[in-house]
């Protein structure tokens, strides 16, 4: 990628850059009007830009901003593969790019949606009973204090880092990261049932998947690991045929289930139940996380966002600047950053297409 494609400054300017780009490659366009409304009111989406002939024995799907501010990357990379590679694709395949599968938190520059929810925690069977999140509990209130000044931000973070020392790293992080059900105020919080996004992805699903016989995901996002630096992420243990699906198709995998990735085990976690999405298919779901910042610093800002939209006002005078903070620790606007991201995403896509 070259520094003549950065990342887009909002929301809007990355939906409308994606349209055109797929519409200049001949994609057949769909959009999902979103019921809520940017931080100016704007309109929001989830769009879908399709190739490949709708029969197609295979699907390969590519999803952005499944956690909103993500999408900055994710966006990215989906336009300039449309805007360079549309073209030699395999004609027997069918690709579709989904555009900001969740766009509220997208537009609002935040992680979570319209609810303050994770919508990678929002999976769980809502037949049962949330699973219990016993050390998120006893963090609660330092992660996210009613409070948030200068003072109460370095107590309570002197604080959790004092947790850290005790329990270690592994554990405060699945602790904090792993979803929890208990504090809808909180971080990584997974919600009380399946929220809008969550819906429209089966609703979606059941009609462009149920011909396929197999189906490829590839789920973008941004925030754990090395600066640039994309690893897949399996959500199947190494035991399972999808993980040894997926280790065929691309190398270096790595099983959450496990412990083997940068991301700690999920509950919620969408690409779990992919293969409820396509249940007469053969589904093979990988997620490509980007590093940017440390994970101090990720945490710093989503409890900076939490805080304003919980206790404070997201649409005054110190919103901007949580708002930049988040961005930064999950779209890192040095140019080099999305060109570093970029020659993987085109392994992996590529290798997804003619697999």
């Amino acid at each position: 990628m070259t520094s003549t494609a950065p990342l887009a400054a909002t929301y809007t300017e990355a939906r409308l850059a994606f349209l055109a780009a797929a519409e200049r490659a001949g994609a057949t366009l769909a959009s999902y009007p979103h019921p809520g409304r940017g931080p100016d009111a704007e309109e929001l989406a989830v769009d879908v830009a399709e190739l490949g002939p709708a029969d197609a024995d295979t699907v390969v799907m590519v999803v952005s901003a499944t956690h909103g501010v993500e999408g900055f990357c994710g966006s990215a990379l989906q336009r300039h593969w449309l805007q360079t590679h549309a073209a030699d694709r395999p004609r027997q395949t069918r690709l579709a790019m989904v555009h900001a599968l969740n766009p509220y938190g997208f537009a609002w520059v935040r992680r979570v949606n319209e609810d303050n929810v994770d919508l990678n925690r929002n999976f769980i069977d809502w037949h049962q009973p949330p699973p219990a999140s016993v050390d998120y509990d006893r963090l609660a209130d330092i992660l996210v204090p009613t409070e948030w000044t200068e003072e109460s931000r370095a107590r309570t973070t002197d604080e959790l880092l004092g947790v850290i020392a005790e329990w270690g790293f592994e554990r405060v992080q699945k602790g904090v990261s792993g979803g929890q059900y208990s504090h809808p105020s909180g971080i990584f919080y997974g919600g009380s049932e399946p929220v809008w996004s969550h819906r429209w992805l089966r609703g979606w699903t059941s009609a462009a998947l149920r011909r396929a016989k197999r189906v490829v995901i590839i789920d973008l996002h941004t925030g754990l690991g090395p600066w640039g630096h994309g690893e897949l992420i399996s959500s199947a243990s190494a035991t399972s045929p999808g993980f040894a699906r997926a280790a065929v198709m691309w190398s270096g995998v790595r099983s959450m289930t496990d412990g083997d990735s940068v991301s700690s085990q999920l509950a919620g976690d969408w690409l779990a139940i992919a293969d409820d999405l396509a249940p007469q298919a053969e589904v093979t779901a990988i997620a490509l996380e980007y590093g940017t910042v440390d994970a101090i610093s990720v945490v710093e800002s989503l409890r900076a966002d939490a805080h304003l939209h919980a206790f404070g006002d997201p649409t005054g005078a110190g919103a901007p600047a949580v708002r930049a903070m988040v961005r930064a620790a999950f779209a890192d606007d040095d140019p080099a950053w999305i060109e570093t991201a970029w020659p993987q995403f085109l392994v992996v896509i590529d290798a997804a297409l003619r697999a």
